[in-house]
This record gives structure tokens, C-alpha cells and sequence, in this order.
């Protein structure tokens, strides 16, 4: 039996935020997945070396974490209002899986650059030297998000002196604002509560704020499931008890949010909702043995994604963060300190991260006309990626 050989696909890996991911043009994908379906995931999940039950991706382009096993499609926006059309696709590491429910908020700072790198962002809207706005459809949750690209000699700008913890050396800063983030389908808080009760299996009734904004996620308090809220990676990710209890928390809370109908379903939507827990500004020393001030914070926050505790956070949790202290009320603003905010400082395992966002009430409902935060980009390769051409 002959052996079928490697087809090569046009692909770029970059780093957005503190994720990374590997970024096609929808074009340059096998005709076969360029519409969603099996043959698609099948493709990516070749790609990223998933599904592994060694939880390693040694055979693809995935780093064995949630951060880093990650895809995007990119096309030409079919909106006047729009100039480029991103899809993103969280890939399991050990199951056969892609999670097409949510956005990465990281990699979505990583969009605006490739898409003008890539042709996909008129000349006309790129300027020699300054900042090209790009308007991004996010397409997993149908919302806009806008880009502020620096731009030097008409090429995207990489290089710079902006440094974000979660990632090791500095580079530009890109400016991200998530439009209306809350859920345009629902209530930015899908139980009509600001905290509910919770009720959790061998866990107990626990306080919760469940929002939609940025990407749905369920906070309790740190201290009802006996941590502090400043632990590390090695403190949660190595303890199988403390994952099934995250686990038991999200998927419970995924049922309240509507989300799911059954607590069975949980395990096939493992990127959406996802669990954080919160607490009042403390000292703690980040991963990367820099010292954090209680004093320089308003709260601290630690959250999970896909099974794991992220090592630094998620963008789109941030989105979230940043919404939820701004509703007076919420277990995230009661941690902060309560009041009025339209912008918070957190701790999280790698060092800090300011958000800001706006939120209003009317006829009492709660909304959010926008979340901005700054992060960084930059291409680390591009060419072409191989996958066995019977894999998809």
C-alpha cells in the first residue's frame, strides 16, 4: 500500500497577546475546509498535533497548553464596515475536538497585523507612518473589534519598547477595543442577578457573578473554595481534585447561563464559559519572580481555560474583568473595592494587566458599549505548514 505524502499549506505562526496560534487566509485552505465542518477540524486538529494522549502536540504546532493551541482564519471582509472577517478556533489537546464557541481576545491583537501583512486591509486605509485602524468581524460571536496597528515606512511596526507580562521581551504596543462585548443575543447577566447562588455538587452553594461580555464566564470569591486568589500554575495544575472542582463549578454554571441544557454537554464546550476566581488586592511574586503590590492593584483574579489555570489571562476574560468591575455590585467590583469604575488594575499569575471598559443600566439592564485594552503581536514564522494529505 503506498504511503500518501505531506501537502503543504501557506500558513503563519504568531504570537498575539500571551497566546500564540498558527493564522491562515481562508483562500489558502484545501477547498474541502474552507466551509465549516469535520474535514476543516480534522485539518487543524492535524495541524496542532491534537488529539494527543500524551498531551505533548510533539507531532504538530501546538505547545500543549491552552495558550498555544490555537487557530485563525482570516479573509476579506464581505462588510463595507469591515475590512477583515476572523474566525478562531480553540483546539483540544488530548481530544478530538475544536471549540469554535468563543473568541481569543489574545490572538485578536495579532489579526489587525497579519491582516495588513497579508493583503486583506485596503492600501488606501494604511498610512506611510502612524496607527492604521483595521476593523476586525469577529465571526465565532459576531461582534466588532478594532485594531490600532503602528505602522513604520508602510509596514506593520513589530518591534517597540511596550512590555506585557505573560510575555518574555517587549515589542509595539497594539491598541484593542472589543465593541459592545456583552452577548447581543441575551442579558449581559444571562440570570437577570448581578450574584446568584450557585449550587455545586460536593462543592456547596457558592456565590456567583455570571456575565456575558467578552466571552461568558462564571467568578466566585476566592476564598469559598479555600484559595487566596494569588496562587501560581504548580498550585492548582498539578491537583486533579482542584481541576474536577473547576470543572463541576463551570459546567453547573454553563447550565444557569443557558448555555448548555445539561451538565453532561459541559465537556464538549470546553472553551466556553469559563470559571475565575477573584480577591481583594494582596501581595504575592508572579511567575516570574516579580514582586506584585497589593498596593498597585485593585484586586487580583486567577482563571482556568480549558481545564487548566491560565499563566497569565486570557484577553477576553480580561473583557470580561474589566466589565464586570465596572457594574457596581458584582463579586469582581466587591473585590475591587465597590463604586463606580470604568477601568481595573488586576493581578494575575504572571504580573498585571490594566483593562478599561464602559457600562451603563437602562430600563435596568445592564450593557457595555466597549472594553479596551493594550497588548503585542508579532509573526515568529511564516511559509508553510505539512499535514498528511489523508488527515483531513
Amino acid at each position: 500500500m503506498a504511503n500518501v505524502p505531506q501537502i503543504k499549506i501557506p500558513a503563519t505562526y504568531m504570537r498575539g497577546g500571551t497566546s500564540k496560534g498558527v493564522f491562515f487566509r481562508l483562500d489558502d485552505l484545501p477547498e474541502v475546509a474552507r466551509t465549516p465542518g469535520p474535514a476543516r477540524d480534522a485539518l487543524l486538529l492535524r495541524v496542532i498535533g491534537s488529539p494527543d494522549p500524551y498531551q505533548k502536540q510533539i507531532d504538530g504546532m501546538g505547545g500543549a497548553t491552552s495558550s498555544t493551541s490555537k487557530t485563525v482564519i482570516l479573509s476579506k471582509s464581505e462588510s463595507p464596515d469591515h475590512d477583515v472577517d476572523y474566525l478562531f478556533g480553540q483546539v483540544s489537546i488530548d481530544k478530538p475536538f475544536v471549540d469554535w464557541s468563543g473568541n481569543c481576545g489574545n490572538l485578536s491583537a495579532a489579526v489587525g497585523p497579519y491582516a495588513i501583512g497579508n493583503g486583506l486591509v485596503d492600501p488606501s486605509r494604511i498610512p506611510e507612518n502612524g496607527i492604521a485602524t483595521v476593523r476586525i468581524w469577529q465571526a465565532n460571536i459576531g461582534k466588532t473589534i478594532v485594531s490600532r496597528v503602528p505602522i513604520a515606512g508602510g509596514e506593520v511596526q513589530e518591534t517597540g519598547d511596550f512590555e506585557l507580562d505573560g510575555v518574555t521581551f517587549p515589542a509595539a504596543e497594539v491598541a484593542v477595543e472589543f465593541m459592545d462585548p456583552a452577548d447581543g443575543e441575551g442579558a449581559m447577566f444571562p440570570t437577570g442577578n448581578l450574584v446568584d447562588e450557585l449550587e455545586v455538587p460536593g462543592v456547596g452553594t457558592l456565590e456567583a457573578t455570571m456575565i456575558n461580555a467578552g466571552i461568558p464566564t462564571v467568578f466566585v470569591n476566592a476564598g469559598a473554595i479555600g484559595y487566596s486568589g494569588t496562587e501560581l500554575q504548580e498550585a492548582i495544575n498539578g491537583d486533579t481534585r482542584a481541576l474536577a472542582m473547576f470543572e463541576s463549578i463551570r459546567a453547573h454554571a454553563a447550565v444557569r447561563m443557558g448555555l448548555i441544557k445539561e451538565v453532561s454537554e459541559a465537556a464538549e464546550r470546553q472553551h466556553t464559559p469559563k470559571v475565575a476566581f477573584v480577591a481583594p488586592p494582596a501581595d504575592y511574586v508572579a511567575s516570574s519572580g516579580k514582586a506584585i503590590k497589593a498596593g498597585d492593584i485593585d484586586l487580583v483574579v486567577r482563571a482556568l481555560s480549558m481545564g487548566k489555570l491560565h499563566h497569565a489571562m486570557m484577553g477576553t476574560a480580561a473583557v470580561a474583568i474589566a466589565t464586570a468591575a465596572a457594574v457596581p455590585g458584582t463579586l469582581v467590583n466587591l473585590a475591587a473595592g465597590g463604586g463606580e469604575r470604568n477601568s481595573v488594575h488586576f493581578g494575575h499569575p504572571s504580573g498585571t494587566l490594566r483593562v478599561g471598559a464602559e457600562a451603563s443600566q437602562t430600563a435596568g439592564q445592564w450593557t457595555a458599549t466597549k472594553a479596551v485594552m493594550s497588548r503585542s503581536a508579532r509573526v515568529l514564522m511564516e511559509g508553510w505548514v505539512r499535514v498528511p494529505g489523508d488527515s483531513f
